[in-house]
């Protein structure tokens, strides 16, 4: 038998089985290996197969023996737990920015990484798509391209989608392009962003990537370097980025103080880090002192909390906050004035 080419692919063969088709709840015997392999045309022995597992264990696969409830062999462990592809799916399916055709295709991929039992529990109990994800399906490509211009220190080149309303109020969408510095990738808020230069501009700009198409390398253009954009020294950094940057949009960053309740003190640490200076006042309330970018984006951010938190500093974002709540109180109020229920 080891003179035909079907047996140089044997020791493949039962791994192939032993990874897809066992797991601690499914275990298969030598002879039942045996009997598998006989399915692709492959003929062995059961003093073989053992000699395969043992040669396979030795490589580094956990393969355990067994004999309760039965005598045989199971895959005990793969590079990923079960928990962790569930916890990736999710990641993955929950992603607006990832089309659905993408989204399936890297379930698929994830699957691979478990026995067929297992990947067919997970899919059972697996939420389906978000129905709002987007139909940009040159998502990888835009990674892998951005991502080498990075690496290259060159600029890029990309038509930017947006929407707007026509006159007979209906979205339509239209096209802008742009060429700028990209400077790094920040996935926050569900939304994937390149931040980058505009080379008309001396500041720092967001968009999406679902909304970016055909990006291109400009191969004789390097970027502008990050550090004539913002002063600082150090190269970009994307998780301190996104926590200076509400809901990514552009500002001056400045100290901020802000008096909170101790009911969203969770949220407070969540969104500044553990290590935020804390300092406990009374009426059940607390002041942090810390850095953002005043911005659009702060203030909304500012606004969902209403009363529980107020700006102590700097005093133009307090007055930014007080002009917002004014106009949506605007919103509610009818022609003689009053407040509508």
């Amino acid at each position: 038998m080891a003179g035909k080419p079907d047996a140089k692919l044997k020791m493949l063969a039962v791994l192939d089985i032993l990874w897809y088709l066992t797991d601690e709840e499914n275990i298969l015997s030598a002879n039942e290996i045996c009997a598998l392999l006989e399915e692709r045309e492959i003929f062995a022995e059961r003093k073989s197969i053992y000699a395969d597992i043992d040669n396979l264990t030795k490589f580094g696969f956990d393969i355990v023996c067994t004999k309760f409830p039965k005598r045989g062999y199971f895959m005990a462990s793969r590079s990923f737990e079960v928990a962790e592809v569930r916890l990736l799916l999710d990641a993955v399916m929950g992603a607006q920015f990832i089309s659905n055709k993408k989204a399936q295709a890297l379930k698929e991929k994830l699957f691979k990484l478990l026995s067929n039992s297992q990947a067919e529990r997970i899919d059972r109990r697996l939420v389906p798509c978000n129905r709002l994800k987007c139909d940009n399906e040159e998502l990888y490509y835009t990674i892998d391209t951005i991502n080498s211009a990075i690496e290259r220190g060159l600029k890029i080149e990309f038509k930017y989608i947006r929407r707007a309303l026509t006159k007979r109020v209906s979205a339509r969408t239209y096209e802008r392009v742009f060429k700028v510095s990209p400077y790094g990738l920040v996935w926050t808020g569900d939304r994937y962003y390149l931040v980058s230069n505009n080379e008309k501009y001396d500041n720092l700009m967001h968009t999406r990537l679902d909304r970016m198409t055909k990006v291109k390398i400009i191969y004789d253009e390097r970027i502008r370097p990050y550090s004539q954009i913002t002063g600082k020294k150090e190269d970009f950094n994307p998780a301190a980025y996104a926590a200076v940057h509400l809901n990514m949009f552009s500002g001056e960053q400045a100290d901020i103080e802000l008096c909170c309740s101790t009911d969203i003190l969770d949220e407070i640490l969540d969104r500044f880090g553990n290590d935020v200076p804390l300092r406990a006042v009374e009426n059940d309330r607390f002041i942090i002192k810390t850095q953002a970018a005043i911005s659009k984006g702060l203030v909304a951010w500012l606004l969902q909390y209403s009363a529980d938190i107020k700006v102590l500093s700097p005093q133009s974002l307090a007055d930014e906050i007080v002009r917002n709540a004014g106009s949506i109180l605007a919103l509610y109020k009818t022609d003689d004035g009053v407040i509508s229920e």
